[in-house]
C-alpha cells in the first residue's frame, strides 16, 4: 500500500493515466491526494473529474481556484473563460452530480499520522493549526450547504488582504478561500499579493513567498500544495512540497510518493496554452 500526492491536473487526463500506470498504482489498496485544479486549460477535465470521482474514498481533492471558478460558472454565476477547456462538463449528462461531488471537496486536507498539511495554495502565515483547521470548515460548511451560491458570488474581491480573528461574514469567507486557492506572494507585513506570478528570482524584492515568511506551523508540519508552477527548480524548504510542475504550460506532471518521498513525472504530450 502506498500513498501518492499529485500535482494540478488542469484536464491533463492523458498524462495522469500515464503517471498513474508509471507507478502501479492500485486502486483497490493505494491511496491517492490531488492538491486540486482539476479542471480547466487541459482538453478532458471532464475525464479527471469522472475518473477521480468514480476512486471513492480511494482518491481525495482538495479544491483549488481552478475548481471554485468551475463550481460559479455551473451556477450561472460566471461565463466560460475562453482559455478553459470545460464545455464538456456542461454538455455531460451526469453533470449536476460532477458539481455536487465537487463543492463537497475540502479546502484542507490534514493527516496527523503523517504530520502533513495539504491545501491547493498554502497556509496563511498569520495562522497556528487550531485556526487552519477551523477556517478551512466554515468555508466548507457553507459550500456544502444550500447557501452554497451565495458564498460563490462573494468570493470575487482580492480584499481583505490581511487576516484579522475580527474578520466575519464574506470578507471572512473570502480571505480564507484566498488563503487557500490563491496565494503566492505577500508583503513583510503579511498582507496577500495576487497580482505577480513569476519565478522568484524575477520578482520584486519587496514581495515574500508565503513559505519563506515566519510562521511556526511551516516548520512544524509537513506541507503540500500545488497553484504556482513556476516554483520548478527553485530550493524549497525540507518540508515543504511544491507539486504544480505545469503539465498544462507543456512541462510534466508529478505525483509524489510519501513512503519513500520519490517523485515521477510524466512529460506533457503537448503545450495546452
Amino acid at each position: 500500500m502506498a500513498t501518492y500526492f499529485v500535482g494540478d491536473l488542469q484536464g491533463c487526463y492523458d498524462e495522469f493515466q500515464l503517471l498513474l500506470s508509471k507507478v502501479n498504482f492500485d486502486s483497490s489498496q493505494d491511496k491517492l491526494y490531488l492538491v486540486g485544479d482539476l479542471v480547466a486549460r487541459g482538453d478532458k477535465s471532464l475525464d479527471c473529474l469522472r475518473f477521480i470521482k468514480s476512486l471513492g474514498k480511494q482518491a481525495q481533492t482538495v479544491l483549488g481556484n481552478h475548481d471554485l471558478h468551475l463550481l460559479s460558472t455551473a451556477m450561472g454565476l460566471k461565463k466560460i473563460k475562453p482559455r478553459d477547456h470545460i464545455d464538456a462538463i456542461f454538455n455531460a449528462p451526469d453533470c449536476a452530480d460532477l458539481v455536487d461531488w465537487l463543492r463537497q471537496q475540502p479546502l484542507l486536507i490534514y493527516l496527523p499520522e503523517k504530520n502533513i498539511l495539504m491545501s491547493h495554495a498554502g497556509i496563511s502565515p498569520d495562522w497556528d493549526l487550531r485556526t487552519t483547521l477551523a477556517c478551512a470548515k466554515e468555508v466548507e460548511a457553507v459550500l456544502r450547504s444550500a447557501n452554497f451560491t451565495t458564498l460563490l458570488e462573494n468570493m470575487y474581491s482580492e480584499q481583505p488582504d490581511h487576516w484579522s480573528s475580527n474578520l466575519t461574514c464574506w470578507a471572512r469567507l473570502r480571505y480564507i478561500i484566498n488563503v487557500f486557492t490563491r496565494m503566492r506572494y505577500c508583503y513583510s507585513d503579511h498582507r496577500l499579493e495576487f497580482k505577480c506570478k513569476l519565478p522568484i528570482e524575477q520578482a520584486p524584492h519587496h514581495l515574500i513567498p508565503w513559505f519563506e515568511l515566519t510562521n511556526p506551523l511551516y516548520q512544524e508540519k509537513n506541507i503540500l500544495f500545488g497553484h504556482w508552477a513556476s516554483l520548478v527548480g527553485y530550493s524549497m524548504p525540507q518540508n515543504i512540497y511544491a507539486l504544480d510542475t505545469g503539465c498544462v504550460w507543456g512541462r510534466h506532471l508529478t505525483i509524489l510518493r510519501w513512503e519513500d518521498k520519490q517523485l515521477f513525472t510524466q512529460p506533457a504530450l503537448k503545450k495546452y496554452q
